[in-house]
């Protein structure tokens, strides 16, 4: 464990030093904090909530004077507090520093630390002194000790780095208050740019992204969150097509050599991602896909009501209109091998094969229904083909979906439209306990669906091979499993049988393709996964891979970030022969290990205003058709959402003793 010399933290003041006249506490547990970078100690962190310092020669007043030079440049000048507070303490801290006559005593920076907390409009502004609060009150002694000399004082290594709870939520770590403020400035197009900086899909994930980042709004303690997911596709469905192509074409770069190219296997989320962010960087890619379509999961697992088409389509073009190749009909262990990949020139490859074998139930009769029993992404790639007019599909009489996640919801509001009487939904857990998004659930209940939580199928009746009902038990919550969530179990004697015409089982996705890749030299993990490590590397050198086929089943915005992810890391084997120390990655480590960014909120003079909702079309009118169900708010909506983030950004820093290495991101 760590050794804290001394700080404050949440008001706490902590004094481990020898003849220290403050009160003995009990050690702050600090985990993950020895080396910030390999044989470069920790020496002290500060941060919105108070700092610590770990080397008893830390200075003071040089690492105050670089937290509020942060805090002031990251300023967004609304209000006075903030706007000439951080700035006035901190040119007075350089002065002290420096070894220059003040212009404000210790007394004075004080009453603007003060002033600054209680009175500044945002999060930025009232947390940005705390540190600094601190330090004055409880170790004044220390700071006047440094200036007693009236010498410079030797500046010290470290870093800033300025987050956000809903940065920190994302996978892909979007500046969500950037783009917020662009809309609330009027400039919807470099609201755009925030978003392509970190994925090309802005319009499909301002569709169906699952909101890790809404989850974390602290705007949700004064009123409901803000709806960063609706903004954003506000901004990208007004800066759509050209508009958007251009942002790119800014960002890119002089190409690199022609023998530069890397395959991406897998024309889903995270093969999207990773092309997109390594045609960027200058390379050729070829995009090698199975189907006749870019999106993967994206484009055969989510309706079209959610998510149409040509939406898709447009930001999956962006990889031909940089440069990339798509290669369609081309299925790794079939058409070529990874071997093959490497022979034709390519310096690395990425998988992004995603989950698209769905799992079976298990149970009595499964194996003999012929008829009228489909695996979730199975029925969805039909509800696929019907909508593209390939293949007509059509349901009578009332089905039932087995599953409780966003897949099962997405099977049961396509059964209605398909023509089925009644659709149910059997969940062994409680309604509370389902993982699809609540809003999905709400749309669900909205338009008619039946649910029966609580049950858990045990057999499939059929007759000559067709469907002809389902075989429920009934389940009773018991104590909580290690993540809080209560178990369930059957309940002897009461199974009943639920009659029905079709059933879909939407349980779970498992990797098609994983016996062809561990073939291919690539290992799998106990889960039949791709197996890689912290960087995304495989078992086989040059093999990166990431998304659902290395997670499991999980959410679009996942894979973007690890295809991101791999694109960066791609780049610095390819031209490093190994992947860099990335010191904001390391920062967010530290964070998120110490649970630095408290799960409350700043006290904000703000006044109540709920959340715009996107416009959707009627229950009664949509379920009968394939048509997007939310419609994109109005410019004037968007303002006035945008009002409402609080810019909760954080500043944090940290001192180490000797330099981060530089070029580190």
């Amino acid at each position: 464990m760590t050794q804290v010399a001394y700080g404050v933290w949440d008001g706490v003041v902590y004094d481990t030093r020898p003849g220290s006249t403050h009160a003995q506490t009990p050690e702050y547990a600090l985990r993950n904090f020895e080396d910030f970078d390999d044989g470069n100690p920790i020496r002290a962190f500060f941060g919105d909530r108070g700092f610590f310092v770990l080397d008893d020669t830390v200075s003071l007043v040089d690492a105050l004077y670089h937290y509020m030079k942060k805090s002031a440049a990251q300023s967004c000048g609304a209000c006075t507090p903030c706007r000439m507070g951080t700035v006035l303490v901190r040119d007075a801290l350089d002065r002290l520093r420096r070894g220059l006559d003040q212009t404000l005593g210790l007394d004075e920076i004080t009453i603007l630390g003060e002033q600054m907390r209680q009175t500044s409009l945002c999060n930025l502004g009232q947390t940005c002194a705390v540190a600094l609060l601190g330090a004055l009150d409880h170790f004044r002694d220390r700071i006047e000790e440094e200036l007693a000399p009236k010498k410079p004082i030797k500046a010290q290594h470290g870093m800033a780095h300025v987050t956000a709870p809903c940065i920190e939520a994302c996978p892909s770590k979007v500046n969500v208050p950037r783009y917020i403020d662009y809309i609330r400035d009027g400039k919807p197009e470099n609201s755009l740019g925030v978003l392509l900086q970190q994925y090309p899909m802005a319009a499909t994930c301002g569709r169906v992204c699952v909101r890790y980042c809404e989850q974390a709004c602290r705007r949700k303690f004064v009123d409901e969150a803000v709806g960063i997911k609706t903004l954003k596709r506000y901004v990208a469905d007004q800066q759509s097509g050209p508009n958007a192509l251009k942002f790119t074409r800014d960002m890119n770069r002089k190409p690199l050599a022609e023998g530069m190219k890397v395959a991406v296997v897998g024309a889903g989320p995270a093969g999207i991602a990773c092309a997109y962010h390594l045609l960027l960087n200058g390379y050729h890619v070829d995009v090698f896909e199975k189907s006749n379509q870019a999106g993967g999961m994206a484009q055969i697992g989510i309706p079209s009501y959610r998510l149409p088409k040509d939406t898709l389509a447009m930001e999956t073009d962006i990889i031909v209109d940089l440069g990339g190749r798509f290669l369609f009909g081309q299925q790794l262990g079939h058409d070529f091998t990874i071997e093959d990949l490497f022979e034709q020139g390519y310096k690395a490859v990425f998988l992004g094969l995603g989950c698209q074998e769905g799992t079976k139930l298990g149970v009595t009769g499964e194996d003999g229904a012929r008829d009228g029993y489909f695996r979730g992404i199975d029925f969805l790639l039909k509800v696929h083909d019907h909508v593209d007019g390939i293949a007509p599909l059509a349901l009578r009489g009332e089905v039932v979906v087995v599953g409780g996640g966003n897949v099962a919801m997405d099977c049961v509001r396509s059964a209605l439209r398909l023509g089925a009487s009644k659709v149910h939904v059997v969940y062994r857990r409680a309604l509370g306990d389902m993982p699809a998004d609540h809003e999905e659930v709400a749309a669900a209940e909205a338009e008619g669906i039946q649910f029966h939580t609580l049950c858990n199928p045990t057999r499939i009746l059929t007759e000559n091979g067709k469907v002809t009902g389902v075989e429920l038990v009934r389940m009773e919550q018991t104590e909580p499993d290690e993540s809080g969530r209560r178990k369930v179990r059957p309940i002897a004697g009461s199974e009943f049988t639920l009659p029905c015409d079709s059933m879909i089982a939407a349980i779970g996705q498992q990797v098609e393709d994983g016996a062809l890749v561990e073939g291919d030299g690539v290992a799998l993990n106990r889960w039949q996964c791709v197996a890689t490590d912290d960087t995304l590397a495989t078992s086989r050198p040059g093999v990166f891979a990431g998304g659902d086929c290395v997670t499991g089943p999980s959410t679009l915005i996942y894979a973007m970030a690890a295809g991101q992810n791999a694109a960066r890391n791609i780049d610095d084997w390819v031209q490093r022969g190994s992947v860099r120390f990335f010191k904001r990655a390391r920062m967010r480590k530290l964070i998120s290990d110490n649970r630095f960014l408290a799960n409350d909120v700043v006290e904000t003079p703000v006044r109540n205003a709920y959340r715009v909702h996107n416009p959707e079309l009627d229950p009664d009118l949509r379920k009968h058709m394939f048509e997007e169900v939310e419609q994109t708010i109005s410019a004037q909506a968007a303002y006035a959402e945008a009002q409402r983030c609080m810019r909760c950004y954080r500043v944090y820093t940290v001192i180490t003793r000797h330099p981060i290495p530089e070029g580190a991101v």
